[in-house]
This record gives C-alpha cells, sequence and structure tokens, in this order.
C-alpha cells in the first residue's frame, strides 16, 4: 500500500474534508495549503496526482493522533522534520494509537473485513523489528484493518 492509500482510507473513514486534513498537518506543527492536501488523495492515474512521502505520512499520523485523542500536555507533539522508516508495522501503531483501539477489538474490525488473526498473530505485528516473535505487516494485513475500520462509525 502507498502512504496516499492509507491516507485516502483513512479521509473514507472519518469522512474528511481536504480543510480538515490540512487542519491535521497543523495538529503536527506542519503547515501544508488545500490544493497540495487534493493532489495527495487522487488516484496515481489523476492529474496533478502527488506522491505523499514517508516523513508527510508520519507528521499526518501524529496530527492524527491529536485530532482523535486530544494534545497531551505532559507530551509534546513529536515535529522532527526526518522520522524513522516508515513500516506499515508503524502506520498500524499510530493507527491503533489514533483510533484507542483494544486487542479485542482489533480482531473485531479485522474479522469484519473477513480478515481472521488470533491474538499471537496480532501482538507480532506491534513488537519491535529483531525480537524473535516479530512479524512484519503486510499490505494485506493493514488493507483488512482499514476495511475493518470502515464498518464502525468513528465521529
Amino acid at each position: 500500500m502507498t502512504n496516499n492509500d492509507v491516507l485516502r482510507s483513512i479521509q473514507h473513514v472519518l469522512d474528511l474534508k481536504d480543510a480538515t486534513i490540512v487542519d491535521i498537518f497543523k495538529l503536527a506543527e506542519h503547515t501544508i495549503d488545500q490544493p497540495t492536501v487534493s493532489r495527495y488523495t487522487k488516484e496515481p492515474d489523476e492529474a496533478n496526482y502527488l506522491e505523499l512521502t514517508d516523513n508527510l505520512m508520519t507528521v499526518f499520523l501524529n496530527g492524527l493522533i491529536t485530532y482523535r485523542r486530544g494534545k497531551t500536555e505532559d507530551k509534546p507533539v513529536q515535529t522532527r522534520q526526518v522520522f524513522p522508516q516508515l513500516t506499515n508495522n508503524v502506520i498500524f501503531k499510530k493507527l491503533r494509537i489514533a483510533f484507542d483501539l483494544q486487542e479485542d477489538e482489533l480482531i473485531e474490525l479485522m474479522s469484519l473485513a473477513d480478515y481472521e488473526v488470533s491474538k499471537n498473530e496480532l501482538s507480532a505485528v506491534f513488537r519491535k523489528p529483531g525480537h524473535k516473535h516479530y512479524r512484519e505487516c503486510s499490505d494485506d494485513f493493514l488493507m483488512g484493518f482499514l476495511v475493518g475500520l470502515t464498518f464502525r462509525s468513528w465521529n
């Protein structure tokens, strides 16, 4: 999955307008204009499509956490310009935080998308790389989660 696919999925799940996405970026202390956001949410075969970089996707996800859960006083928003490599595991973990989902809720969402996952498999996706039980989050796994998100109302 591309970062643009994830952004479009989240936009669909939360019924976000481009202006709201601009506001989410602002919550992560990043300035972006609405025409640029519109280019990120286009399909790859559409004119003026623009690829969303890993750094900007990380900024968006950090802003989404603040948008969904509010700003915590004791922990500032992560605003550095260069982030560690963005993987499906990181995206999945940040979305779990943003949507405040527990293990049972994640399993339920995955099953709504006809993607059966055990607690052990789920736990492995959240482990650090290098851990003996670490499992890479595949595009199918992440897509199953995003599809499952569409079956719940998040407003």
